[in-house]
């Protein structure tokens, strides 16, 4: 399956990141090794948007806390990056995709990842976009697969 996560990211050139407890939402909770991964460097955090392709080397499940009711589930993952992309696709080119009912992999991005305006990663089961640090409000998201062939 293929995610994409957006996160805090010191080094967008490295060979592979580190992401430590990060926030998921629609799956990503379900990340494994051996998944697909398009990192994006948070807006939020200086960064660029999507900055590379990569292949989930490990995932490990955070506990969650005891006596909080409602919890956001946190995972850690490390990502060998495979690829870097080609061309950009942040805030700025996914701005006109905001028809919520269009089915196009770039307005599903938009939506999960600009929307709210917030830092997250996820895992989705539609197609990927065409076109690490700590941070307490990233989140994992599962990608389109026809967004799955770019970087």
């Amino acid at each position: 399956m293929a995610f994409a996560i957006k996160a805090e990211i010191p080094d967008p050139r490295a060979k592979a990141f580190s992401l430590v407890a990060q926030k998921t939402m629609y799956g990503g909770k379900h990340i494994a090794e051996g998944d697909t991964v398009f990192v994006f460097a948070s807006e939020n955090e200086g960064g660029q948007g999507l900055i590379a392709r990569g292949v989930v080397s490990s995932a490990k499940a955070m506990a969650k806390k005891r006596g909080i009711a409602r919890q956001t589930p946190r995972v850690s993952v490390a990502i060998r990056r495979t690829a870097l992309a080609k061309r950009s696709l942040g805030r700025s080119e996914l701005k006109r995709f905001s028809d919520w009912n269009d089915g196009q992999p770039q307005t599903e991005l938009n939506f999960k990842f600009y929307r709210q305006e917030r830092t997250r990663s996820s895992a989705s089961r539609t197609r990927p976009p065409s076109s690490s640090a700590n941070s307490s409000s990233s989140a994992t998201l599962p990608v389109p697969p026809s967004a799955a062939n770019s970087p």
